[in-house]
């Protein structure tokens, strides 16, 4: 199949959240054809999705689902939970038997290993085990740790996804789409940025066991630092990878190709062309006035108004000065008005079609006007003034 449509959205940056889609842009351009059952390439700082085949066709994603337990794990470190050296049981229903059917860390029943090793069992081996054990030792039992996993996509904004288990075996309501998996990739290189470095090692020898990466991509391209592969009949050939060049990150996720070869060439074909086709624009600068904002009943009359986080997006190469910007405003702002209160939002355009957006927010407090005032100014308002 040859996928020859982009569509450029932006996510609204919240709080641990990643909101919906803006809707797509004039601008054309031909991504690399694959032949998948789905694909994203993400702008890795912005959210922006540059290219996508059934983004949100929830599908069987394999040992992708193990991004979400590596994930909790790295939380549960980073929140003082966990500590790396915390020991952590191989149970029976943890311990892989030496079966040829699944992948393992090869853990001794009931041996303890520790949470590091555990966490590079999950990353670098994508060891079942050491998902199981994990599950178990953070929420008692592998159900119930399927539900700290769907709570936590939630949070993330993962809408099309739904896990069972920690490990991607094959169940079926135990689906993502790949939309929703770049949205996971995104939040472990920004939430999980001391970890990180684990998804590019390209070996891990556990109980006397080496084995290596199976994200081809490591090996050979060097400004590919992670993530996770995956493979099972239902599910085909899956990666999720990032690549850094430059000042820009990139996130793809490919589903469903026909080998582990298939999978890296993918990946590999839309990162060439996503960063030979886009170049960064900033529609507008953080903590910078831009524009005065009318307010009622308040001690002044505008409030000064802006983006409180650095503001970037990826348009196609030489296109950066043409994108604009524009507001939206909330109706009927009165003061009192809290420093970084919401007013509206600020719209970036190409050709008048939306790009991206960010909160428009008061970079001052205003007080609220006393009683005179304010009824001066409703006196004005009755004359239409």
């Amino acid at each position: 199949m040859t996928h020859t449509r982009i569509r450029f959205h932006s996510l609204l940056a919240m709080a641990g959240a990643l909101a919906s889609a803006l809707p797509a842009l004039a601008v054309e351009l031909t991504p690399p054809p694959l032949e998948n059952k789905a694909y994203v390439l993400m702008d890795d700082e912005s959210g922006q999705v540059l290219a996508s085949f059934n983004p949100d066709e929830p599908l069987p994603p394999a040992s992708l689902t193990k991004m979400m337990t590596s994930y909790l794990v790295e939380q549960a470190l980073k929140s003082g939970r966990l500590k790396p050296e915390d020991q952590v049981l191989v149970s029976e229903y943890a311990w892989c038997r030496g079966t040829n059917t699944e992948s393992c860390m090869y853990l001794p029943l009931n041996s303890h290993a520790s949470v590091i090793d555990i966490l590079r069992g999950i990353v670098i081996q994508s060891g079942n085990d050491a998902a199981k054990a994990a599950a178990e030792h953070l929420a008692g039992s592998e159900p119930s740790f399927a539900q700290l996993m769907n709570k936590e996509a939630q949070r993330l904004g993962m809408t099309k996804t739904h896990f069972v288990n920690a490990t991607g075996l094959p169940a079926p309501d135990h689906k993502a789409s790949a939309r929703d998996l770049a949205v996971l990739a995104r939040a472990i290189i920004h939430d999980s940025a001391a970890y990180y470095p684990i998804y590019a090692e390209k070996t891990f020898t556990y109980h006397g066991i080496k084995q290596g990466n199976r994200n081809a991509l490591l090996y050979t391209d060097p400004t590919v630092d992670g993530l996770k592969t995956g493979h099972t009949s239902d599910a085909g050939y899956c990666l999720t990878a990032s690549a850094k060049r430059g000042d820009m990150r990139l996130i793809s996720v490919v589903m469903g190709t026909s080998s582990a070869q298939a999978r890296a060439d993918q990946s590999r074909a839309l990162f060439n062309w996503g960063f030979a086709s886009f170049e960064k624009a900033q529609p507008a600068a953080a903590n910078q006035t831009l524009q005065a904002v009318p307010i009622k009943e308040g001690v002044k009359d505008t409030v000064n108004a802006g983006i409180a986080q650095a503001w970037t997006v990826l348009v196609p190469h030489g296109q950066a000065a043409t994108v604009k910007t524009s507001f939206q405003l909330n109706p009927d702002l009165k003061g009192p008005i809290a420093k970084g209160a919401v007013l509206g939002k600020v719209l970036a355009t190409m050709d008048g079609k939306p790009v991206a957006e960010r909160p428009l927010v008061a970079l001052e407090p205003v007080e609220r006007a006393g009683f005179f005032k304010r009824l001066w100014q409703r006196i004005l308002g009755w004359f239409g003034k």
